[in-house]
């Protein structure tokens, strides 16, 4: 579909912002790019980019064109993964957006598992905050969004919503590790390892800890839940996980889980969906389908 690709060379640039890189990764020249640009520009009788010193950013009519493109390309990928699955090919692309409470061990595992049986369907998986994720499927970056206390569910259609419980993580011989349940003030008495605002668990915590009037004081804050999880192998240190993040071999690291308290840390909600007003890919479509199915086994 050749008619296309000037199409996804304007939405390259508009993302990356830099005719340079979007160059760089399309694998033309820049000033090719810029000829095609400039071709457009001339058939539509008005620019669609601002120059600036910083780089290229879309200007209004820049935007409403981004609009129709994306649309655009995300009917091309329908179509063709439509066409796909009646040839028996079963192809297709999905990209997901998802926070990182299910990319480490989840995503993995049932990415495997959907290639060996669909080998023609290609994945992207983009690790995203909270509320970024359900707002890339608006301008269809992405297909599907997994995420863990989503902020903006307006235009997210969840197929799948589940509670997720809390789990308090530590060195295998630490005073609490034999305990059957944790309440969140019996933590505070350790260093304590959190994820930073506005990860969900983050959020979660801080409320359970408000409500009892105490403010968690981290030790240390960090976006990397693998970081906090092996920070706390050799110390006395606590970090916090979701059942779906438990990594499978946590005894084997020198590390213990103990459930946190549903009176004292309430679960938290996963959610899984697309954009409301969107017809998937057949691809992407089947992919959130086991999505679905595994987390219903696993989680109810």
């Amino acid at each position: 579909m050749r008619h296309l690709q000037t199409l996804r060379y304007i939405e390259k640039i508009a993302r990356t912002g830099s005719l340079r890189s979007a160059a760089e990764e399309l694998g033309i020249t820049p000033s090719a790019l810029n000829r095609r640009i400039l071709a457009i520009e001339e058939e539509l009788g008005v620019e669609i980019f601002e120059r600036l010193p910083s780089g290229l950013r879309p200007n209004i009519a820049g935007e409403i064109l981004l609009d129709h493109i994306r649309q655009q390309l995300a009917d091309m990928e329908r179509v063709k993964s439509r066409i796909a699955d009646l040839s028996g090919m079963r192809a297709g692309h999905v990209n997901i957006a998802t926070t990182r409470e299910s990319a480490l061990y989840f995503l993995p595992e049932l990415i495997r598992r959907h290639m060996r049986e669909f080998p023609a369907v290609t994945f992207g998986v983009n690790l995203m905050e909270r509320g970024e994720a359900e707002q890339s499927l608006a301008d269809l970056t992405n297909d599907i969004a997994i995420v863990f206390e989503p902020m903006h569910q307006h235009d997210l259609q969840a197929v799948y919503t589940g509670a997720q419980q809390m789990y308090c993580v530590m060195a295998h011989d630490h005073p609490l590790a034999s305990r059957e349940r944790l309440r969140i003030y019996e933590c505070t008495d350790y260093p304590l390892l959190l994820p930073a605002r506005p990860e969900g668990i983050r959020t979660i915590l801080d409320t359970a800890a408000a409500r009892v009037g105490i403010r968690l004081a981290p030790a240390l804050e960090s976006n990397s839940l693998d970081m906090l999880r092996l920070m706390s192998r050799e110390s006395d240190a606590l970090s916090f996980s979701l059942a779906i993040n438990l990594r499978p071999t946590l005894a084997g690291d020198g590390l213990a889980a103990v459930p946190m308290d549903p009176a004292s840390v309430p679960p938290g909600t996963l959610v899984a969906g697309h954009l409301r007003t969107r017809a998937l890919p057949v691809a992407a479509a089947r992919f959130l389908e086991s999505v679905v199915k595994e987390l219903a086994r696993r989680y109810g």
